[in-house]
């Protein structure tokens, strides 16, 4: 399967219409995100609990600096799932931009997107407001995920806009499909950090040995 839509115009119809994309229904297709290994050292959930802390004190006096995602969630994210080490490499591909408008204002974003490996892809939303839903980079994200070489193999991405996350899973066979995983929050009780840094892990070990 060839991709040559540019990943600006991309769109599920697209997806769905000229490459037979189908969201799957079976509820076994993405397993990985619900049944990674529950362990994290209590170093790790304190280090996450900061994150989310220092994430809450920046929104209580937006806007957000433009690199506020990727500086105060990300980077400790990818940190303590180990991707800045071999054999993961992280490479960025060329942004996408995003617009809408609200109430009579254009409001502009982007969309950064790291590969950590050819299996697994990070997707970052980043804007000046905190307006833009996940859901506005998943077409971008299965397009990147479909676009994997070795199509005998699955493929998995994280989206988030800083204080949301949403995990994808895409597979060529038998036919193009695809299944999110449950939306995570920053706003939710607890810590979904926790939960998001176990399944990164997790993946990540999937993209090493298989």
């Amino acid at each position: 399967m060839s991709f040559t839509v540019a990943a600006t115009d991309i769109t599920l119809h697209i997806l769905k219409q000229q490459f037979g994309l189908k969201a799957s229904q079976d509820p076994n297709f993405f397993p990985e995100w619900s049944t990674a290994p529950e362990a994290l050292e209590d170093t790790e959930k304190q280090l996450l609990q900061r994150v989310k802390t220092n994430y809450l004190a920046l929104m209580e006096d937006p806007p957000l600096l433009e690199n506020s995602v990727k500086m105060v969630v990300l980077a400790p994210l990818l940190d303590l799932a180990g991707f800045y080490r071999p054999p993961f490499r992280i490479q960025t591909e060329a942004s996408v931009n995003l617009e809408m408008v609200d109430e009579g204002a254009t409001i502009r974003g982007r969309i950064d997107v790291l590969v950590i490996t050819e299996r697994l892809w990070v997707v970052v939303i980043e804007s000046k407001r905190s307006d833009f839903a996940v859901t506005r980079a998943i077409p971008q994200t299965l397009a990147y995920l479909l676009s994997n070489p070795d199509q005998e193999k699955d493929a998995f991405g994280l989206i988030s806009n800083g204080s949301e996350f949403l995990f994808l899973k895409a597979s060529h066979h038998p036919s193009p499909e695809y299944a999110p995983s449950r939306l995570f929050s920053l706003i939710n009780p607890g810590n979904d950090l926790e939960k998001v840094l176990i399944i990164l892990k997790y993946l990540g070990t999937l993209s090493k040995t298989h």
